[in-house]
């Protein structure tokens, strides 16, 4: 099943218990509100590292829906996830810049990056998927998306909760009652409410109370206020992402491959969450998910955009409203393709303030770190063996720190990339010499 899906009782409401399955769907209303949940919850992280790596974010956002289709298809509609911009290249486009790496360079270490990913995950679908069971055991799975929900917390705390304590705060109480409180449809998009009850709080707290003096996004401190239309106002309607081509440089690619093993790691992290969330054997999916990850970044890096992988963002709107259904995606794909040939719209979104952020995605975050200990938990994990209990320990915390590690003078693993490797090397190396 790749297109098409089946109406999910009326259509309109789920049961205490139900969940609407990835090859179903409620009306096409409902799944365009669903649609754009998704594309607000991905849109911070998509448009913010293509900035920060010195990328047309514009771009980002539209590649960001053409990898989510190519990634639904390759997959055939069995695992419910959107396709974003990564973060865990960050590190190393900030090292190829200060190289003197341009635009093109970057994105042709990334491409580089898609290909062997994509052959990974060719390699998994022919091997089978019990290669994935001998990597990823449960222990480690559920490690991998506990750091990978963890891992994040320093941007809720670090980067958005500072930029408005009470707003955020505020936003965080009023989102635990959408999600927790109402029901229906309203309750569903609870994470889509948080974030229009913040923006217009934000605003009438600038009218009422004129300017805050609070760090902005780049960390300075200013006197400004919350909500500013003025990149809005100056945006076009309609207007084409700059394109260029990728440029192939060996120092750069050397520099950026060892992601790999953090983007596999991220992939089946993911996957394993969406499966422990849709009661779904999705193990024979693993390798279509991995290789479509890599087509997608490969596609988006071949014109100048940046790589992409399945976003935990997605994955904790879905636990939230309990709503898999892939049509919301392809909604949340042609929103982004759309968004990304109207800059105005673009404006917008990007104008969500920090602390309204700040106060979801310390919500969203939260929740896909304790999708990790369900993992554990439903497959019995021993957390008192400590093969299991120490390397995993020491990746979560490298992750959460975040800790970084030098690798050159400009460059270091860092976050959850670092506390993926440590995690994956340490499980399996106590492991072999246990055996011994």
């Amino acid at each position: 099943m790749a297109l098409g899906w089946k109406v999910h009782g009326d259509g309109r409401k789920l049961s205490p218990g139900e969940v609407v399955k990835p090859d179903e769907r409620l009306s096409w209303p409902r799944m365009v509100g669903f649609g754009a949940q998704h594309v607000i919850a991905m849109f911070g992280a998509t448009f913010v590292f293509p900035l920060v790596m010195g990328l047309d974010a514009n771009l980002a956002v539209m590649m960001s829906g053409v990898a989510t289709i190519i990634f639904l298809l390759i997959v055939k509609g069995r695992i419910p996830s959107y396709v974003g911009s990564s973060a865990s290249f960050v590190g190393a486009v900030v090292a190829i810049r200060a190289a003197g790496g341009g635009d093109g360079t970057v994105t042709g270490a990334l491409l580089a990056v898609g290909v062997v990913l994509g052959l990974a995950g060719l390699a998994i679908h022919l091997l089978g998927v019990r290669i994935i069971h001998r990597v990823f055991p449960p222990i480690v799975t559920g490690g991998v998306v506990m750091l990978i929900g963890f891992g994040m917390a320093y941007v809720a705390a670090d980067v958005y909760w500072p930029q408005d304590p009470w707003v955020a705060l505020i936003t965080m109480v009023a989102t635990f009652v959408f999600i927790g409180v109402f029901r229906g449809f309203l309750g569903r998009i609870g994470v889509l409410l948080g974030l229009v009850f913040g923006f217009a709080l934000s605003w009438l707290w600038d009218r009422t109370g004129g300017m805050i003096t609070a760090p902005g996004g780049d960390g300075k401190v200013t006197e400004h206020f919350r909500v500013n239309f003025d990149a809005v106002a100056q945006a076009d309607w309609i207007g084409l992402p700059t394109l260029h081509g990728p440029v192939f440089e060996v120092s750069a690619i050397v520099l950026v491959l060892p992601v790999v093993i953090a983007l596999i790691a991220e992939n089946v992290g993911h996957v394993k969450a969406v499966g422990e969330m849709t009661g779904a054997d999705v193990d024979a999916y693993m390798g279509r998910a991995v290789m479509a990850d890599g087509v997608g970044t490969v596609v988006s890096t071949a014109v100048g955009g940046p790589a992409t992988t399945t976003y935990a963002e997605n994955i904790g709107v879905m636990a939230a409203t309990r709503v898999y259904s892939t049509a919301a995606y392809y909604v949340a794909a042609v929103i982004a393709i759309l968004f990304g040939l109207c800059p105005k719209f673009g404006a917008l979104v990007a104008a969500t303030p920090g602390g309204v952020l700040g106060g979801v995605t310390t919500i969203l975050y939260g929740m896909i770190g304790l999708l990790g200990a369900k993992i554990w938990i439903e497959n019995r994990v021993d957390l008192n063996d400590p093969v299991n209990l120490v390397p995993v320990g020491a990746g979560i915390i490298c992750a959460i720190g975040p800790v970084a590690f030098p690798m050159t003078g400009t460059f270091a693993l860092s976050g959850i990339a670092l506390g993926t490797i440590v995690l994956l090397a340490g499980y399996h190396g106590l492991r072999a010499l246990h055996r011994d």
